[in-house]
């Protein structure tokens, strides 16, 4: 999968988690940036991103670490071009 295709993926999953096709990711996005991104939908979305991309996981300390969707996007390629 390459990083374009990561990029489609994830802005399907947050168009579906968020209930809005007008989104747009950037690498620089957070929730800051993305109204109704609360803790309880950050965990939702967590796990709508890891079904989307066939059972990838990540653990609390790999999450803590995420700053923007950048890093979200850079820790799921290391994983499905691995």
């Amino acid at each position: 999968m390459t990083e374009d295709e990561v990029w489609q993926r994830l802005t399907s999953v947050f168009r579906d988690v968020f209930e809005d096709d007008e989104i747009t990711l950037t690498p620089e996005t957070t929730a800051e940036d993305i109204e109704d991104w609360d803790s309880l939908t950050n965990i939702q979305l967590l796990i709508a991103i890891e079904k989307a991309f066939s059972g990838l996981e990540f653990s609390t300390g790999e999450v803590a670490n995420l700053q923007n969707v950048g890093d979200l996007v850079s820790a799921i390629t290391k994983r499905v071009t691995a």
